[in-house]
């Protein structure tokens, strides 16, 4: 088998070489090519690569960390759709509910970002980036699960093509492309992307709620106590750290992303200092707040700071997002402020802003517009200090 499809590929390569009359559709050839074979460039002068370790291949890994929490979204979506229908919330059924749910807006989203990466791949006639296979499977995971496949269609065009492709593609963006997407979308159709009833397929009913444990919080009066609010609603520190709670689909299991953070963190595939960070940020910022807890924002304030790592989508965003390669700084000292300011800024909006009490999604993509000034100033003091000892 791998003979004949080594010998397809061989027969038809020079027809999508420099001369031959396919030449501008090369790089969808090399895409499909390179999904079958190790790449085989060799260099002919120094310095040279002895690694076979191509973006595809680096991103499958970040694939496989994905891989245990889209499982348990899909096993959770199901569970909530299930329940709310009055039907069997077990194993099987609930899993196949989900994938139901899941498969189609994962479907929209590699097929029409793919359209997108390959008509400027053809266009422009360079090859088509790996990165979206990253992205395309992200998108589906922080979008509610009963969102309109055309308006999941439309999120996605506008985050590779606004986010992503204007910039010259991957590699050269500002913006994380699948937060851009999922940004678009919320303030496009707030209605799709906010409330209670959108987190569980079919809707909200008597038989269960609707309500995340961020919309609890924001809606807390003055002298509440979240945490029993929390307890009283079935979303306990256990509930939320495992992930059995309403929102979208991938991004409710902090237990789960710790494990994909590891696998990351083990192969080297993301920066640690940038999760460690943004940990931080949210603890101090949190414990700075329950310090000054009053006025109108004292429930919210006085809410006790590790509840918002397990709370959200902080956990998923700050392991999967906020460690994209591309988007985050390139120096360590750069990556520490970097996540922790991103953590700085979730409880920040979290707190003081109730009408988007989700702060992950802007904090990550604000500070993706100032990761290159703070590399920018990482260097520019290294070269101080290094100017300064000559």
């Amino acid at each position: 088998m791998q003979r004949w499809i080594r010998s397809f590929f061989d027969t038809h390569r020079p027809k999508f070489e420099k001369e031959g009359r396919l030449h501008r559709y090369h790089g969808l050839f090399e895409a499909f090519e390179t999904i079958f074979f190790l790449p085989d460039s060799t260099t002919s002068q120094s310095p040279h690569i002895r690694d076979s370790l191509d973006l595809k291949r680096f991103m499958s890994i970040v694939i496989l960390a994905i891989v245990p929490v889209a499982l348990f979204g899909i096993y959770n979506t199901g569970y909530y759709a299930c329940l709310a229908a009055g039907e069997s919330t077990a194993f099987i059924p609930s899993f196949i509910q989900g994938l139901f749910i899941f498969i189609p807006l994962l479907v929209v989203s590699y097929g029409v970002g793919f359209f997108w990466e390959a008509l400027f791949a053809v266009r422009r006639g360079h090859g088509i980036s790996e990165g979206f296979l990253v992205s395309g499977l992200l998108y589906p995971l922080i979008l509610p699960p009963d969102l309109p496949l055309w308006q999941a269609a439309i999120g996605i065009s506008f985050g590779v093509v606004i986010g992503k492709e204007i910039f010259g593609g991957t590699g050269r963006n500002l913006l994380n492309p699948a937060l851009t997407a999922r940004a678009f979308v919320f303030f496009a159709y707030p209605g799709q992307m906010s409330g209670d009833a959108v987190w569980i397929s079919g809707g909200a009913t008597d038989a269960v709620s609707g309500a995340t444990a961020l919309a609890i919080s924001a809606q807390a009066e003055p002298g509440s106590q979240i945490p029993a609010m929390l307890d009283q609603a079935g979303l306990g520190l256990f509930e939320l750290f495992v992930g059995r709670t309403p929102g979208s689909i991938g991004e409710t299991s902090a237990l789960l992303c710790i494990v994909g953070a590891l696998i990351l963190i083990i192969t080297g595939v993301a920066n640690w200092r940038i999760m460690v960070g943004g940990v931080l940020g949210v603890l101090g910022t949190g414990m700075l707040l329950n310090q000054l807890a009053t006025g109108s924002f004292a429930a919210a304030m006085a809410l006790p700071a590790y509840y918002h790592l397990v709370m959200g989508g902080f956990a998923f965003g700050i392991v999967f997002m906020a460690t994209d390669p591309v988007s985050a700084p390139g120096t360590d000292a750069a990556r520490w402020l970097y996540g922790f300011l991103i953590g700085a800024l979730t409880v920040l909006i979290r707190v003081f802003n109730p009408a988007y009490p989700e702060g992950t999604m802007l904090a990550i993509l604000f500070m993706n517009l100032f990761a290159p000034l703070l590399d920018h100033f990482v260097i520019q003091i290294r070269l101080r200090k290094r100017i300064s000892h000559v």
